[in-house]
Order: structure tokens, then sequence, then C-alpha cells
């Protein structure tokens, strides 16, 4: 892949990683702004991995990725829950909370992760989806046919479907408690879902990466169109990976497929005249930016009052500032922090 395809990357990366801040603002919102956003922000990543997925080949290699995306993904898991879990633990500690009995029930549920770690916790759902997605991406692209690989991941978003109809319409309720009555850890069921997504950025991939005009415009159209239906309170359409939301067969695909190719579209276009320089910068640090965001927010709003456009700025920024120092100053950063690489396996 050639620098500029890759700096429009880094740009949409960085883009995305913005949107996943603010899709954790925790004020109401008299706009549907956050409904947008969860239309196509988390798809986007998993279309993403996929369109730099490259199949194994043979079974060494296969497991030599396994061990590459461990190190990528599930060590900066380890290693920022622990600083998390730590942090909290001490000012709750300090604040006078000394009930093991919550100490235990809390720590139980951060093992647990997926849906069922809330509050600073929030993203983590996403590392171990994300993780085991891949794997099973890798296995199907191994050991299967191209048929059967299209009629397998058909299967999965069949079962992701019928989940999903369970939880919105024979459990019913607030979505996040709903999905919460399906005892899987880790988010693993998230993976009938997120496969597909994954699916199709390697399967389209040379549409996502070179996005011809007259499908920018047709997918401009579709997404314009649903914002406004959205806005007039015409469609009421929500779309939420983590807690098992997505119980529309057309659009849970559409919309975020016609998102996707507007935004990177967009950002094909611009950055063959200017490097988004800053956008790039948020990429290189969107690891530390995602685990403590939600973090910063808990910790900072005790002291100050701001709307959205003061938390995202203070969320992004001191997380960014961590994430400097660390990168500079703290022993094993590379590794800790998910930058680690194999040098003999190509990068996705």
């Amino acid at each position: 892949m050639n620098k500029k395809r890759l700096t429009w990357v880094d740009a949409t990366k960085g883009f995305l990683m913005i949107l996943v801040v603010i899709g954790h603002y925790p004020k109401h919102l008299d706009f549907p702004l956050l409904t947008y956003i969860y239309w196509f922000h988390m798809p986007a990543f998993f279309v993403l991995s996929g369109l730099f997925f490259r199949p194994a080949d043979s079974n060494a290699a296969m497991i030599q990725s396994i061990k590459k995306r461990t190190m990528q993904l599930m060590i900066p898991y380890i290693f920022f829950l622990i600083i998390i879990t730590c942090f909290r633990y001490a000012i709750a500690f300090m604040t006078g909370n000394t009930d093991l009995e919550w100490y235990k029930h809390d720590l139980l549920t951060i093992l647990f992760g997926g849906r069922f770690a809330r509050g600073s916790y929030g993203v983590i759902w996403f590392i171990t989806t994300l993780f085991f997605t891949y794997i099973l991406f890798l296995l199907v692209t191994r050991y299967l046919n191209r048929v059967n690989q299209a009629l397998f991941i058909s299967l999965c978003y069949v079962l992701a479907q019928l989940e999903s109809f369970y939880v919105v319409n024979i459990v019913g309720g607030a979505v996040d408690k709903a999905s919460q009555t399906i005892m899987i850890p880790w988010n693993l069921d998230v993976v009938l879902i997120a496969v597909v997504y994954f699916a199709i950025g390697y399967y389209a991939k040379e549409i996502f990466l070179h996005v011809r005009l007259p499908l920018w415009i047709t997918c401009t159209a579709i997404v314009l169109m649903a914002m406004r239906l959205t806005w007039n309170k015409e469609l009421d359409y929500h779309l939420s990976m983590k807690f098992i939301r997505y119980s529309h067969p057309i659009l849970d695909i559409v919309l975020p497929m016609a998102f996707l190719i507007v935004i990177f579209g967009f950002f094909q276009f611009v950055t063959k005249y200017i490097r988004l320089k800053a956008l790039e910068f948020i990429e290189m640090h969107s690891i530390t930016i995602m685990y403590l965001h939600i973090s910063v927010d808990k910790f900072m709003n005790d002291f100050i009052e701001y709307e959205l456009l003061g938390y995202t700025l203070i969320c992004l920024i001191i997380p960014l500032i961590i994430s400097i120092v660390m990168k500079r100053f703290m022993p094993y950063s590379t590794l800790l922090m998910g930058n680690f690489r194999f040098k003999n396996v190509a990068k996705p």
C-alpha cells in the first residue's frame, strides 16, 4: 500500500477515534448526534481491520499471526485494565470504601468484561471482540473455500440478528440491561456481527480503497436521507454492537457501509492535496485515548463543568499527553502499548 493511501487511512482512524470519544458523552443532547455516530463508528473499525487482513497460507503463519495479534491487542488490554483498576481502587479506598465484597464483585465484573464492564471500562468489549473476530476470520479463510466462507459469514449474520431480536423484542426494556441477560464473557457473541463487517472490509476492499464518485454521491444521498428522517423522528433506527442492538437486517448493513463510503471517499479526496497531521497524530495515540478517555471524564467532571466541546477537548488532550509521556519515559512502552511487531509477518 502506498504512502498516500496510508495517509488517508490514518486520518480516517484519527477522525473515528474522535467519534469514539464523543460517543461516550454522558449528558443528553437535544439532537441525534450520538445516534448518527453509533450507526457506523464501531462497524468502521472492523471494516478497516478487514481491509488490511491477510489470510495465512500455512498453519505456521496462522499461529504466528495469532501471536502477533495477542501482543498487539491483549497485552495493552491487560496493562490498561491494571492501570485503570488500580487508580479506581486507590480513589475508592481513600474515600472510605473498605467493603471487600464490593471489590470482589467489581473485579469479577472486570474480568468477565464485555457489556458487563461499565463506566471506565466501557470500551474494553471492542478489544476482545476484535481479537476473537480476527482469529475466527483467520480460521475461516484458512480452512474454507470461498463458497463456504460466504455461507459461514451469512450464517453468522442470521444468528446475530436472531440474538438481537431476542434481546430487543423478547427480553425488551433498556437494551443495555436486556443484553446482560445473555451471560457470555468478553462480548464473544458480538463476534457474530463483527465478523460480518470484518468480512465486508476484506471482500470489498477494492471498493473501499478506491471510492468512485458515483458511488460516493449515491451513499451521500442515503446518509443524508437517513439523517433527515431521524431528525424529523420519521425513522427510529439504532445500532449498538456492544449491547447487541442490530435488529434490522437491511439497515444494519446499508447504513454503516453508506457512511463508510462517504467518510473514506472524503478522506481519500482531501489527503490527495493536504496532510491531515492532527488526525494522524491522534491515530498514533489512539490506544491510550480509547482506554483512558472515559476515566479522564469521570475524574475531571468532579472539578470542571463542561459541555460537548469541552468534554471532547479534555478527553482527547489529557490522554494524548499521558500517551506521549508514557511512550517517551515508560520502560517497555512499545510492548505495553501495542506497538510490538513481528518482523517476518506482513503488516495487515
